[in-house]
């Protein structure tokens, strides 16, 4: 029985490490990538560069020398971190309220809320951007934050859910002790729900932080461009394409979300596995 046991954890750990290796495989491929130059990217076959250089990363994150990648990091957190952090207090507020209290047309609100799950991106766009010009806020940043103080349909249902597994006693016991609402809120659930908050962080910060057809409609000034933009930018500005520096900017474009990713993926995975159960 333990030979048999043996032999199936080393099969097993086989399939992940094969399986781990063709999903890790591409960032290795990346980050070599940004040591070689265009010939050896496209015609040699091997992973390694024949020399290690970083003028990749320093002629890269220069972009087109007006604008450099300074700004474009800066741009993109300006957007990032109001976006994440109204989401998530706007998804606990208002997922709180669909979850421990009742009022009329409670469930009536619930469903109009999640149709509007059902309505595809592109349908709302030319409305929004009617919208928005009218408030004068094209060109700006508030065509993202604003809209996020008011919740977000997928991540108030998440929270939504995670609540209705934490039971009420809780709730009556506080009201007992004195608690208003409030506090039961903050001292009480909010640590609780710290899983589902992380799975709203880092699904709201992978989603704002990729996001390349928003700023591409509202945005018109360089200066104001994300990173999506400016790699976008720095590609179609120049005849022959260096792409060791596209390379380069690419990596530490990503590195954020992998950063993110795995600093948070307990509260993360458990976040995700754990919404929808009941207690």
């Amino acid at each position: 029985m333990n030979q048999k046991k043996f032999i199936s954890n080393a099969i097993s750990y086989f399939i992940l490490i094969a399986i781990g290796w063709l999903m890790i495989y591409p960032l290795i491929w990346l980050f070599f990538a940004t040591f070689k130059n265009n010939n050896e990217i496209f015609g040699n076959k091997t992973l390694f560069p024949s020399s290690i250089s970083f003028d990749a990363y320093i002629n890269g994150w220069k972009a087109t020398g007006q604008v450099t990648y300074t700004v474009f990091f800066g741009n993109t957190f300006s957007i990032v971190i109001p976006v994440v952090v109204f989401t998530v207090l706007s998804a606990i507020f208002i997922s709180y309220g669909f979850a421990r209290f009742n009022f009329k047309f409670r469930n009536v609100f619930f469903i109009m809320m999640l149709a509007t799950m059902m309505l595809p991106g592109s349908v709302i766009v030319v409305p929004q951007y009617i919208m928005f010009r009218t408030f004068g806020w094209l060109n700006t940043y508030n065509v993202f934050i604003v809209p996020s103080l008011f919740g977000t349909p997928f991540f108030i249902f998440l929270m939504v859910q995670f609540l209705r597994g934490i039971p009420k006693e809780l709730d009556e016991s506080a009201y007992i002790d004195g608690c208003n609402s409030f506090r039961i809120l903050w001292q009480i659930l909010v640590p609780l729900c710290k899983p589902a908050i992380f799975s709203v962080i880092v699904f709201r910060f992978l989603w704002t932080w990729n996001d390349f057809f928003g700023p591409l409609i509202y945005l018109n000034s360089v200066k104001r461009y994300t990173i999506a933009l400016g790699l976008r930018m720095s590609i179609d500005n120049e005849a022959a394409i260096a792409w060791p520096n596209i390379m380069a900017m690419s990596l530490l474009s990503i590195m954020p979300c992998i950063l993110l990713f795995f600093f948070s993926q307990n509260y993360f995975v458990e976040g995700i596995t754990t919404t929808g159960l009941k207690g």
